[in-house]
Parts: structure tokens; C-alpha cells; sequence
């Protein structure tokens, strides 16, 4: 009678021991997944709140009277800001990406010596009032604020 309970004994040890391997591989899988769907969820907000705040941070540096204005170009809307010396930080989208090119106020940018800010398709940017300018990309809107009055003209 020993002899008979002994092999299923065995067999029932090693399905417990199966059952929890199978367990502990699935726990594993699935904290996986989560982790991984948490970091890119992590990293897109991150992208995110770079390209905004990039532009946040241009603003209040280049605060000044009449500094900044909205300019029409071949690629759509460009928000030029002056520096006073006859050159100026041009912030641009171009094939779905947000570029900046630092050149002569006057001229046209040229996308090749541009360096790249973000990804984006979107790109408008709407002088409200104040001083105060809206500006729209794929990850969102922002409100730049420039404490100098009025707003500069090409």
C-alpha cells in the first residue's frame, strides 16, 4: 500500500511545482508588459513637455520690445524672434518636424542648416492680445507671454 501512494505523491509535488512555475513565468510576462507600456507612456510625456517648454524657454530669453512677430513663408507659419542685432531665432514645421534656424531677420530660412527641435505635423502659432501668443503642436498648445508691449513687424 506504501508503494502505491508514493508515485502519486510524486506526481501531485511535481503538478504543484508546475502550477506554480506557471504562475510565477505569467507574473513575470505581464510586469513586463506593464513596465514597458509605463516607460513609453514615461518617455512620450517627456517628449512632450521638451518641445513645449523649448519654446517656453526661448521666449523668456529673448524677451524684448517688438522682438518677436509671426511670419508667412513656403512651409507655413514661422514665429520669428529678434535679438536686436539684425539676426533672429526663426522657429519652423517642415516635414512633420519643428525646426529653429538662428540667421538674418530678413531672409527666408533654409531647412538644411536648421536643427531639429521635435516632432510635430502641426504648427500655428496665433497672436492673441498683450503680448500673449498661442502656439499649437501635435503634443498640445502653449501660451507665450512676453512681458515687453506690442509685437515687432517684418
Amino acid at each position: 500500500m506504501k508503494r502505491s501512494e508514493a508515485p502519486s505523491i510524486g506526481l501531485f509535488t511535481i503538478g504543484i511545482a508546475a502550477l506554480f512555475l506557471v504562475g510565477f513565468l505569467l507574473l513575470v510576462v505581464f510586469g513586463a508588459s506593464t513596465y514597458r507600456n509605463t516607460v513609453e507612456s514615461q518617455t512620450g510625456n517627456n517628449e512632450t513637455r521638451a518641445t513645449l517648454s523649448y519654446l517656453t524657454a526661448v521666449a523668456r530669453a529673448n524677451d524684448a520690445e517688438g522682438a518677436v512677430f509671426i511670419r508667412d513663408w513656403d512651409h507655413g507659419q514661422m514665429l520669428v524672434i529678434r535679438d536686436g542685432s539684425g539676426f533672429a531665432l526663426r522657429i519652423f514645421c517642415k516635414d512633420h518636424a519643428l525646426w529653429e534656424e538662428y540667421g538674418s531677420e530678413k531672409r527666408d530660412p533654409n531647412p538644411e542648416k536648421a536643427q531639429l527641435i521635435g516632432e510635430t505635423s502641426v504648427f500655428t502659432v496665433e497672436e492673441e492680445k498683450d503680448g500673449l501668443y498661442r502656439v499649437t503642436t501635435d503634443e498640445g498648445t502653449c501660451l507665450l507671454h512676453f512681458r515687453s508691449e506690442g509685437s515687432g513687424q517684418p
